[in-house]
């Protein structure tokens, strides 16, 4: 089985994306306005910024959650031992930036977020009547001017072979917003899981953007759209050596925007975050 790989211009392309997110918690989209160049460029960029002692001069503010997390205070999934292999760094319109990296992340920031907007109108317009009446407003206005919406820029780091025994990349973790929009990462490892337990190489092809259900989209639709349970699993051979970047555009409501009868955005977010250990 493969994951199906929606063409973003067809007539048919919001009702198959909804389809894919439904049956398989992952939707990967061709021909979608993010150019690939960007996405090349900001790649490079940050790995230079990674492999640079400024990162050190941005660390991350405990209560906004902006700026560069070291691995050894990175995440541990929920439900796991080790941390992750990895370090990341939170973007934010309003939060620090490096001010070299900041016109074009924020550049790509905006259009993705644009884009995100269309996609949720699609779920919604897809979504069974009984589901879309339990939103508790439209779908794409919970991230109209929302100040949440995260931009994380994820380096993995090439395995020295000291690892910690049994960590990878990016323990198996469901995601906690509404929708993960992804780029297609410069090196493979993603993997979805699917229905049976068996896990499913997600098609890595540069150009590719890579959309997932998260936990609030699910809490919101009542399960209708089940939050994916994903990982990034360590590279073998001679890609051992090889760095990998990650682009995930984390779609947050606005913090006072009810998701459900238990939870606003902000009380949810709140409770995962415990449950991290970043909070």
């Amino acid at each position: 089985m493969s994951l199906p790989v929606v063409d973003y211009t067809a007539k048919d392309a919001p009702e198959q994306f909804v389809k894919s997110l439904r049956e398989t918690g992952f939707g990967v989209l061709t021909n979608h306005p993010i150019k690939q160049s960007l996405v090349e460029s900001i790649y490079k960029h940050w790995q230079d910024f990674f492999n640079s002692e400024a990162k050190h001069d941005f660390a991350f503010d405990v209560e906004k959650q902006d700026g560069y997390f070291a691995p050894e205070i990175s995440e541990t999934a929920k439900g796991h031992k080790h941390k992750d292999i990895k370090e990341y760094y939170h973007v934010y319109p309003w939060g620090r930036i490096p001010q070299t990296l900041k016109e074009e992340i924020l550049h790509y920031y905006q259009l993705t977020s644009e884009l995100a907007s269309e996609l949720l109108d699609w779920v919604e317009q897809y979504s069974p009547e009984d589901v879309a009446q339990q939103y508790s407003q439209p779908l794409s206005t919970m991230i109209d001017n929302t100040p949440n919406t995260l931009l994380r820029v994820l380096h993995y780091p090439p395995l020295t072979g000291n690892e910690e025994q049994g960590a990878i990349r990016a323990a198996a973790h469901e995601d906690i917003n509404l929708l993960t929009i992804l780029p297609a990462a410069n090196e493979p490892g993603l993997q979805v899981q699917l229905q049976d337990g068996n896990w499913l190489d997600v098609p890595s092809d540069f150009g590719n953007l890579i959309i997932n259900i998260g936990d609030m989209l699910q809490e919101a639709s009542s399960g209708y759209f089940p939050s994916t349970t994903h990982r990034v699993i360590n590279p073998s051979g001679s890609n051992t050596g090889k760095s990998r970047i990650s682009l995930p555009l984390f779609l947050h409501p606005r913090s006072e925007v009810k998701l459900s009868e238990k939870h606003t955005q902000a009380s949810y977010l709140l409770e995962r975050l415990k449950e991290l250990g970043v909070k």
